[in-house]
């Protein structure tokens, strides 16, 4: 006899008459959604006058053929070879600092974007979490959520060379604006990416804490953390990587490193010593890329 009480036969017969499950059929508003973006695809494309025919033309080719060639032989005397050494350690030192300024800055942000600090709020903390106290730190928990990722949005929203044009102003020419520009703006990137692996951290180590009266920040420090530190080393590993190649354009506005001696040089129309430092640039994010890649296995392993 089955467990309840029927035949065998009867209940394995049972087990197997299992209805088919049919896929959700597409609801109005998604295809809606596909219509309004193929739609919009479309008169992007119609709107645009994109002049394929000029740009494909052997005359077009043959102009950029001559402008390429102009870079080569690139310039290769020693004293340039310095200069351009020292600007791409000026470029990689921008990336650097400013990546590293921005996971701190992004991790501070992304406890109160998560809502990490609203423990309490929920009961998860020690004190009322009913009543007038209780309401009072929702709302105030909930206020720092939202404060918190307007700053992320409003940080990240704006590219890199919109942040050095306006820190020009306060910083002066200079590696500082470059740094504070990808600091900035990484801070934004990242402090959203955090705040989304914070979210997703499995909560009960952090909740066998605060049920003992531990303190949110040892909470996080020793709970959150080791939980997420994988997933932040990549993110910054991976904000670098874009941050190298950001560094080596800010200079276009005057924000030091080799984005800056290419902007000089191609203003002056010395092409050949151009070649160089687009070769530098080239070679500086080949190899970040390289030895982020490797750190990225290495922890995966």
């Amino acid at each position: 006899m089955s467990p309840t009480g029927r035949p065998k036969d009867d209940y394995r017969r049972a087990q197997h008459e299992v209805a088919p499950v049919s896929a959700p059929a597409p609801r109005w508003g998604t295809r809606a959604i596909g219509i309004a973006l193929a739609a919009l695809v479309i008169a992007s494309f119609a709107s645009l006058d994109l002049r394929w025919r000029e740009f494909a033309s052997a005359d077009a080719a043959a102009r950029m053929a001559a402008f390429a060639a102009s870079f080569f032989p690139p310039e290769s005397s020693p004293a340039f070879l310095g200069r351009t050494a020292i600007a791409a350690l000026e470029t990689l030192a921008m990336s650097v600092v400013g990546t590293a300024l921005a996971a701190v800055g992004g991790l501070i942000l992304a406890l109160p974007a998560s809502g990490f600090g609203e423990g309490a709020a929920r009961g998860q903390m020690p004190g009322p979490a009913h009543g007038v106290s209780g309401l009072v730190r929702r709302a105030i928990g909930q206020s720092s959520r939202q404060t918190a990722r307007l700053a992320l949005n409003l940080l990240r929203s704006i590219p890199e060379l919109v942040w050095a044009a306006l820190l020009l102003i306060a910083a002066g020419l200079g590696p500082l604006s470059g740094t504070l520009a990808l600091a900035l703006h990484t801070t934004g990137v990242l402090g959203r990416l955090f705040a989304e692996s914070i979210e997703n951290a499995p909560p009960g180590p952090a909740d066998a804490l605060r049920v003992r009266g531990i303190g949110g920040g040892r909470v996080f420090l020793f709970a959150t953390l080791p939980q997420i530190a994988p997933q932040v080393v990549a993110y910054a590993l991976y904000r670098w990587e874009n941050n190298i190649r950001a560094a080596a354009v800010l200079g276009v506005v005057g924000a030091g490193g080799l984005g800056q001696m290419l902007a000089v040089h191609l203003s002056l129309f010395q092409m050949r010593e151009a070649g160089t430092v687009l070769i530098a640039m080239i070679a500086l994010v080949l190899a970040v890329d390289a030895l982020s890649g490797l750190v990225r296995r290495r922890m995966d392993s």
